[in-house]
């Protein structure tokens, strides 16, 4: 394990309790420069591992709570009137921070769900003709329920393709949600976080993750498993490049995490999943879920020798 990012999984494991895969994805996630979604029921833990990543990384922190009514210059700012200097004067909303929480962001609409879409993809915003740079490393962890709940709108495919990884936190363990009803949760321990990473240690860390070695063989795995996903008659479409080039960028993060300057074959696969389950669509009518027959799918590509 990397000594660097060890401190930080030890503290963020003891405010995410049980969840050791799902908060080692995240801090991946980070380290990629990517985006996570994190979908389940309320009150599993998602806002506070939001909140627990923001504090040991030492990022700048904003929650947007979406909901049906929010409009886009509620998220990205807008221009108002300055009486004083008789001009317009831009103010900034909530998405000009380093690590940015959407919270339900399947609760709201289209349009203001496409107010992300730029500032994910290009880390700036557009507004009235005017473009502002966002801060840099700039990290969104949106939440979203499941879409069978009243009042949620599903995320458009171009932007679930923003996203890195999509994971799940789930029920915890009955040992531990013992210990939750106890009131001995993760919320309690938050004061007690301590920031562990300056703004120019994480800022390197991501260019190492950036700079690691893939060999070609392993370069040719990914694209058997992109091949895979694109002929099997299990999904309505395949994965596209750009998905390639995240489960490559994910791979390196992963690698890194575990205290390797070089990608093996183990580390595509821990995140082929998180990376591909947002993007593939099942069109089997069995009750075999997209995750299973991802899964399915690497146990029958083999890695290239």
């Amino acid at each position: 394990m990397n000594s660097s990012i060890l401190p930080v999984l030890e503290q963020l494991n003891k405010v995410l309790l049980g969840k050791p895969y799902q908060v080692k994805l995240a801090v991946v996630c980070l380290l990629a420069k990517g985006h996570l979604l994190i979908e389940d029921l309320p009150g599993m833990g998602k806002t506070t591992l939001g909140q627990a990543m923001a504090k040991v990384f030492g990022l700048d922190f904003q929650r947007i709570q979406f909901t049906s009514d929010i409009l886009p210059a509620d998220i990205v700012g807008a221009n108002i009137f300055d009486r004083e200097k008789s001009a317009f004067e831009f103010h900034p909303g909530p998405v000009f921070a380093q690590l940015v929480l959407a919270d339900e962001i399947n609760r709201a609409t289209p349009k203001a769900q496409s107010a992300l879409l730029e500032a994910m993809e290009e880390q700036q915003v557009t507004v009235e003709g005017s473009t502002y740079e966002l801060p840099s490393p700039f990290f969104v962890i949106a939440t979203q329920n499941p879409t069978h709940q009243i009042g949620t709108y599903p995320l458009p495919e171009s932007q679930l393709d923003r996203f890195l990884f999509k994971i799940s936190l789930g029920y915890p363990d009955a040992a531990l949600e013992k210990v939750l009803l106890k009131g001995e949760s993760g919320r309690t321990k938050m004061p007690s976080l301590q920031s562990l990473l300056d703004l120019e240690t994480l800022k390197q860390l991501q260019e190492t993750v950036a700079g690691l070695t893939v060999t070609d063989h392993l370069l040719q795995y990914v694209m058997d498993l992109i091949q895979a996903t694109r002929q099997s008659p299990d999904f309505a479409h395949g994965l596209s490049p750009r998905a390639g080039l995240a489960i490559v960028s994910a791979a390196k993060a992963w690698a890194f995490v575990d205290g390797r300057d070089y990608v093996l074959p183990e580390d595509i696969q821990q995140v082929f999943v998180a990376s591909a389950r947002h993007r593939l669509q099942s069109i089997k009518t069995s009750s075999t879920s997209t995750i299973e027959l991802i899964e399915e799918l690497i146990n029958d590509v083999p890695v290239p020798a």
